[in-house]
């Protein structure tokens, strides 16, 4: 593992300086909307895989690419874009009521959520990347943690073209849900959801959103979550149970993968549960300091977000 862990920085390193990543911006009704546009350095040919990278509240799209400090384990997207030859366009959330840069998501109980339309954004940003021949709009993908991630819920129910899969870190499904109704069934999106047992924000359970005293809107549990989705995907495929980290207890956590489905099926769910893991992304490659995890929780060290994130974008198999 220490093998793996070293492996991981120095081509997550080495990515990060060979990176091009630049400021982008888009106009909406809520103005100027910006961006940051991570691209392989070697550009490849003909229009590619775009993933829109959301952040926590909070945050930042220059935070969550590595760009300043605190970053995100989502800057392990770098190393995934160099290889890959893709698009990461890391998006700005706007202030909330708090002042801090949110989502507007599906919660409709959660006060302070700012009133801008996050869906317009999103699809302003894919518009102008499809235009200069860049993406494909057909494989456009999102990723984003905690408000990010339930964000993510959102542009899956509301973004068209639709997106081509999502994956949801440290973030629910809402209980009380003022989004749109649920796509067309024909419109089946592959889904993954990364959940802690131990998350004091987010209960893996459900119930309220809290940060310090203040609740922030109802989220339903995760195994309620992914069975939404399921439903929403039509699909009734049986479980596939994987199991990572028990052997090593690095971090006192561990990870159970349950997928619904195979790696090809446009259907498929697949729910991550880290045991004993809090508000935070796994990571081999980006650990959080001591202190962070004071507040949010342990952060596992088995997986790599962004790693299995792309391999189920891609349909291959494992983690």
């Amino acid at each position: 593992m220490r093998l793996q862990l070293l492996l991981f920085s120095v081509a997550l390193a080495t990515s990060a300086h060979a990176a091009q990543i630049g400021p982008d911006s888009v106009t909406t009704a809520d103005g100027q909307r910006t961006f940051l546009l991570a691209q392989p350095d070697r550009s490849p040919a003909g229009a590619r895989p775009l993933v829109l990278v959301l952040h926590g509240h909070g945050g930042s799209a220059a935070q969550a690419l590595g760009q300043k400090a605190g970053a995100s384990p989502l800057a392990a997207w770098l190393p995934v874009a160099d290889r890959e030859g893709i698009y990461i366009a890391a998006l700005d959330g706007s202030k909330a009521g708090d002042g801090k840069p949110g989502w507007n998501d599906c919660r409709r109980d959660a006060p302070g959520n700012p009133p801008v339309d996050d869906v317009a954004f999103a699809r302003e940003v894919v518009h102008k990347l499809v235009a200069a021949g860049r993406v494909d709009p057909q494989r456009v993908y999102a990723m984003g943690m905690s408000n990010g991630a339930m964000m993510a819920y959102r542009l899956a129910q509301e973004l068209s073209p639709p997106l081509a899969g999502f994956v949801a870190v440290s973030g629910l499904m809402a209980s009380d849900n003022g989004c749109a109704p649920p796509r067309q069934p024909q419109q089946r999106i592959p889904a993954m959801v990364i959940a802690g047992t131990e998350d004091p924000l987010v209960p893996y359970n459900g119930g309220q959103v809290r940060f310090g005293n203040a609740q922030r809107g109802g989220v339903l549990g995760a195994e309620a979550t992914v069975l939404a989705l399921r439903r929403m995907n039509q699909n009734t495929a049986p479980a596939q149970r994987t199991v990572f980290g028990v052997a090593q207890q690095r971090d006192s956590s561990w990870v159970e993968r349950l997928d619904f489905g195979a790696a090809n099926d446009p259907g498929r769910v697949a729910l991550l549960t880290v045991h004993g893991g809090g508000h935070i992304e796994p990571s081999i490659s980006q650990p959080y300091r001591r202190f962070y995890e004071r507040l949010v929780g342990r952060q596992n060290h088995d997986i790599e977000s962004a790693e299995v994130a792309w391999r189920f974008f891609s349909g291959q198999p494992g983690q």
